[in-house]
């Protein structure tokens, strides 16, 4: 039998980084309204025409809960994880009052191989891989999840087609005095080539806003076979 995998120190090191700060900030970000809510309800629609009743579902960076406790009911059975144990606490308390027989809560970092390999028929990724320390590595462990033919379904921030001022000045301002995270910039064409790369055929790019500019690509895409 092999050996289980054993991250790097430097990658154990950035999960812890990105865990502390989401626990700091994890009821804040609990009571914040959703900016866009109009955009999110069509975000969940679409998803749901997604999911089916005899699937296994995987949320990575679930954060509070919130999207799975709406969309566990659509699964055979759902498990959204977090870095953050702090935002996995107010999950589980929102469960606690809104029970859900096929979901469950969990702490795990979504770049870090804990999820088993083709165990489920979609990974849900909203609003996660620009906080990935590793977009490549994110992905990896993202389709290693699937099973053959099992889609990954996201919702990304694309950064790069915001103002320059903002990803490149007014973000690194933020995170040098405590009050953002760390964040990839890229666009949408660079999220779906790393998809590509990762042997993910694109099945879908739509965005879903319904205030202004919308940067956020919902991306859908299968894993071959």
């Amino acid at each position: 039998m092999s050996s289980p995998a054993i991250a790097p120190v430097s990658d154990t090191l950035a999960a812890a980084s990105k865990a502390r700060f989401w626990d700091r900030i994890a009821r804040k970000y609990a009571a914040d309204p959703i900016a866009d809510m109009a955009g999110y309800e069509a975000t969940l629609q679409r998803v749901q025409g997604l999911l089916a009743p005899q699937q296994d579902v995987l949320e990575i960076g679930c954060g509070t809960g919130s999207t799975a406790l709406r969309l566990a009911p659509f699964t055979r059975s759902m498990l959204a994880t977090d870095v953050s144990a702090g935002m996995i606490a107010i999950a589980r308390e929102r469960l606690a009052n809104q029970p859900s027989p096929q979901l469950r809560f969990a702490v795990a970092d979504a770049e870090a191989p804990v999820f088993g390999c083709g165990v489920f028929d979609a990974v849900l990724a909203f609003n996660l891989l620009h906080l990935a320390t590793d977009l490549d590595a994110a992905l990896q462990q993202a389709v290693a999840a699937l099973r053959p033919g099992g889609l990954l379904i996201s919702k990304t921030p694309c950064l790069a087609e915001m103002n320059p001022l903002i990803p490149y000045l007014a973000v690194p301002l933020m995170r040098a005095i405590g009050k953002a995270p760390a964040v990839l910039c890229f666009d949408e064409h660079r999220l779906t080539s790393a998809m590509a790369q990762q042997g993910l055929h694109i099945v879908c790019t739509e965005r879903h806003g319904r205030r202004g500019k919308d940067i956020r690509a919902f991306v859908v895409a299968r894993k071959p076979g």
